[in-house]
């Protein structure tokens, strides 16, 4: 459906445009569709059977079933550089010496680079909200496209849209 890329579309610019820590943008964000859609539904189940995680079957109907998601990440953020504490460090370089990649996603990072993607997602699902397409944050989404690279990001979360008569997202 036409509306729903749209949609999608200005949820990518409401999550672009959402306050950052600092005004610096360590945002991706990309739309996904079509084929790629369909390919992240069936991996997102592969990888549910492969792991033995629970959950990746039922998200990944989620999205076989929706019009498109919306991925929104943080790629090589920089820390903040205000020497919180709040990651768990004294000083912003303890952290930044400190990252590795995990099972699902690489971190640590700076704890109000993560603000940032939360804003970027509250942004987004907001647009959703006011334009009435269905959609949930997912953070299953986000393992898989990241593992089979829809989207090159350290920390990934996938917002699947759908627009039908009942939402789809509601009874799982």
């Amino acid at each position: 459906m036409e509306g729903v890329r749209i949609a999608a579309e200005l949820m990518e610019l409401a999550a672009r445009t959402a306050p950052k820590t600092g005004g610096k943008d360590f945002l991706a964000v990309t739309v996904v569709s079509g084929p790629d859609l369909a390919r992240l539904a069936a991996a997102m189940v592969a990888y549910g059977g492969d792991s033995g995680k629970k959950n990746f079957d039922r998200d990944g109907e989620n999205v076989r079933n929706s019009e498109a998601v919306l991925l929104i990440g943080l790629k090589n953020p920089a820390t903040g550089g205000l020497d919180c504490g709040a990651c768990g460090h004294d000083r912003c370089t303890e952290l930044e010496e400190g990252q590795h990649e995990g099972p699902e996603f690489r971190g640590p990072w700076c704890a109000w680079r993560l603000v940032d993607l939360g804003l970027a997602v509250g942004s987004a699902v907001k647009t959703a909200s006011l334009l009435n397409v269905d959609n949930r944050v997912m953070y299953r989404v986000g393992v898989v496209a990241r593992r089979i690279g829809l989207v090159e990001a350290d920390v990934v979360l996938g917002i699947p849209l759908a627009a039908t008569g009942k939402n789809i997202f509601f009874d799982r």
